[in-house]
């Protein structure tokens, strides 16, 4: 046995190549040696984790602070954005159409009725029946006036009329409200009125002609009769009013 290790070896020597007797002696220690590395390669990990956990609970802290910082400064300047924006439409509109700015300040509680009270009155120069209107058109009309605020009738109020035009062909009729929309009434059958038409305001008590009031979103042209119906998509988001503008006589 002695004797045939030793050609093995020699054999292997001479052929510079690793003797299997080798590779078998080799094989369970390179695999001890993989073990133990990997054993204190954790460790080292572990301890370096224990070290290490005080500062990076600092930087944790220190984190949450920053992004907490940087979320109230978004929603700064988110607000910033939106008030220069609706300062200079509203400044524009008070240079197109003339009037006071005025500021909503209350809504029905129980909504039964289509109005909303402004922070304006007698005391700026307003008067029952004037318009109202936005950047955007028409609002409604002052239903009541007090010394320092007003009552504002919508137009999507069952008691709102106003003179209105479509202002593709020009034809006449008049908007009527009718809670979440306008339908605009009375219009000559020979109308060819088309869903996406744009609907003005006539010549009337509140309104110069051609504010904007809305956009057909249906056409009924009933039975028979002389007249047919638009229902019309308000121009303006009637349910998130801010400010607006009294078109003052």
């Amino acid at each position: 046995m002695a004797a045939v290790i030793a050609l093995v070896q020699i054999n292997a020597a001479r052929e510079h190549v690793e003797s299997p007797l080798a590779q078998v002696v080799s094989s369970p220690v390179a695999v001890a040696q993989t073990v133990v590395s990997t054993v204190a390669g954790w460790g080292r990990s572990a301890i370096s984790a224990v070290v290490a956990l005080p500062g990076l609970e600092n930087d944790n802290a220190r984190l949450h602070r920053n992004n907490a910082a940087l979320t109230a400064e978004n929603a700064r300047l988110h607000e910033l954005s939106a008030a220069y924006a609706a300062e200079s439409g509203i400044r524009a509109t008070v240079e197109a159409y003339g009037g006071v700015e005025a500021r909503v300040v209350g809504f029905p509680p129980e909504n039964e009725v289509r109005t909303v009270t402004i922070d304006r009155g007698a005391g700026s120069g307003i008067r029952r029946d004037d318009g109202v209107v936005t950047q955007d058109g028409a609002v409604g009309r002052i239903a009541a006036v007090g010394p320092v605020s007003s009552t504002v009738v919508l137009l999507t109020d069952f008691t709102s009329r106003v003179p209105a035009i479509v202002r593709r062909g020009r034809w006449w009729g008049i908007a009527r409200g009718n809670l979440g929309s306008v339908r605009m009434e009375f219009v000559s059958q020979d109308a060819a009125l088309r869903v996406g038409d744009v609907i003005v305001t006539g010549e009337g008590r509140s309104f110069h002609s051609g504010v904007p009031i809305g956009t057909v979103e249906a056409v009924d042209r009933g039975d028979a009769t002389l007249y047919q119906t638009a229902v019309v998509k308000p121009s303006v988001d009637l349910g998130a009013l801010d400010r607006v503008v009294v078109i003052t006589r």
